[in-house]
């Protein structure tokens, strides 16, 4: 394969997990907008709640790399009869362990809010919508355990498709609920909360639909994953489950110690992270990629070819995360400004983003490594490190100069920036050394 097709390979591959992503965020913005008609206290409930959820169906949604990882190790085999066992462990797992844990965060949830926030406005305003996003949590676990098939079997553009027509669905149903159009009754955040679930049941049905169409012939449905294929699927699985729910508990920690150097700081921070990690977005889609060329060719017996893989798609991104580093170089303020009025927040947050812009080539590469060496199992050292970088040095750091310190929010941008660079290094350092190639999956 000459270099033109393998670009095209990864295009093909990455743009359409790229797409969904990037929507996923448009609609965020689109259900704050929403919200934020009906009052501050709305709006403050239900972005807390949606951080809640995040954390709650972390854990779960960390068996997509895992599903992903072994049916692209089957298809390389030439095992397509075999490839979609994963994706059916997938789904029990995602049944089996959503369910209760829904069950059990919905009559958590009044305790949970009153214990995070005084406010009773806001915890009124709360408890309902993360109540109705709480119930769709093994709904989100088979979804993404769809996006891991999907991706393993280079069918992406269903992924983009489906997810595409679950956000429109959302827009619509949260919609008429939030104001009760159309003879619905109105029930303002609650409704946004029963419209984003009902989208991602709608999303579920039509997955399953796909399945059958898709993948009927390589197994989809038809037989129980056996005890060997559920071990490899949770020792692949639930490190990577592990890593992601860490890893969204450790941006309330990051938050909680900008709260400590103050409000201004916090809600920069905040537009930050919102920048931050859609600014991560095109490294995650493009690892994506990589962790399934890499795991067909492992699974063709063609180590020199999966480890071209993950360098071949960093050249082929490469001018994407140029293009980013340059806007947050150059157009800081601007950039802040799109969600920020105050000067002053602008100022803060101006040399924070810049230290992001002069570190996102590098990041991203690591970000497609870490995908890379998921794709190819090795997903107990991504948990190691990715956890061990953000629990055992960056979050400490960040508290001993921010709030210990006072050296204010650059000096912890700066903390992660560095954080973020040596992770990435130590990722570089794995995927060159090879030793995954002796994993079996």
């Amino acid at each position: 394969m000459d270099t033109s097709a393998r670009r095209r390979e990864v295009l093909t591959l990455s743009l359409p997990i790229l797409g969904g992503m990037l929507s996923q965020n448009l609609l965020n913005l689109v259900d704050a907008w929403m919200v934020g008609g009906l009052g501050p206290a709305a709006l403050a409930a239900t972005g807390l709640a949606s951080f809640l959820n995040f954390m709650a169906v972390a854990f779960i949604t960390g068996f997509s790399p895992a599903v992903q990882a072994i049916a692209a190790r089957r298809f390389g085999e030439n095992r397509h009869d075999e490839a979609a066992a994963p994706l059916n462990g997938g789904l029990l797992l995602s049944l089996g362990l959503g369910v209760p844990l829904a069950a059990i965060l919905v009559l958590a949830s009044p305790a949970i809010f009153t214990v995070l926030v005084d406010d009773a406005d806001v915890v009124r305003e709360g408890v309902p919508y993360l109540q109705w996003r709480l119930v769709a949590i093994a709904a989100v676990g088979m979804n993404f355990s769809f996006r891991g098939y999907w991706s393993a079997a280079k069918l992406t553009g269903l992924y983009l498709r489906t997810l595409v027509t679950m956000h429109v669905l959302n827009v619509l149903f949260s919609y008429a609920l939030i104001h009760g159009l159309f003879g619905l009754p109105a029930l303002g955040t609650a409704g946004a909360g029963l419209g984003t679930t009902l989208a991602i049941f709608v999303g579920t049905a039509l997955y399953l639909r796909l399945g059958l169409l898709h993948a009927r012939a390589q197994g989809f449905l038809q037989r129980l994953p056996t005890a060997e294929q559920f071990r490899s699927l949770l020792a692949i699985g639930l490190p990577s489950s592990v890593q992601q729910l860490l890893f969204a508990s450790g941006f309330a920690a990051l938050f909680w110690i900008v709260g400590q150097v103050g409000t201004a700081e916090l809600a920069v921070a905040n537009v930050l992270t919102t920048v931050t990690l859609t600014a991560v977005l095109p490294g995650i889609a493009l690892g994506i990629a990589a962790a399934t060329l890499s795991a067909q060719a492992l699974g063709r017996r063609e180590p020199e070819l999966a480890h071209r893989w993950a360098w071949d798609v960093y050249r082929t991104g490469i001018w994407i995360f140029v293009a980013l580093a340059a806007a947050m170089l150059l157009l800081p303020g601007p950039l802040l400004a799109v969600f920020v009025r105050d000067p002053v927040l602008v100022e803060i947050g101006v040399l924070p983003l810049r230290l992001v812009g002069a570190t996102i080539l590098l990041d991203g590469l690591g970000l497609i490594m870490m995908q890379a060496l998921l794709g190819v199992g090795a997903s107990r050292l991504v948990m190691l490190v990715a956890t061990g970088m953000q629990w055992g040095l960056f979050l400490p750091v960040a508290y001993l100069l921010g709030p210990v310190l006072g050296y204010g929010l650059t000096a912890i941008w700066l903390a992660m920036g560095s954080y973020r660079l040596l992770q990435a290094g130590i990722f570089i350092v794995a995927w060159q050394r090879r030793d995954w190639v002796r994993i079996t999956v």
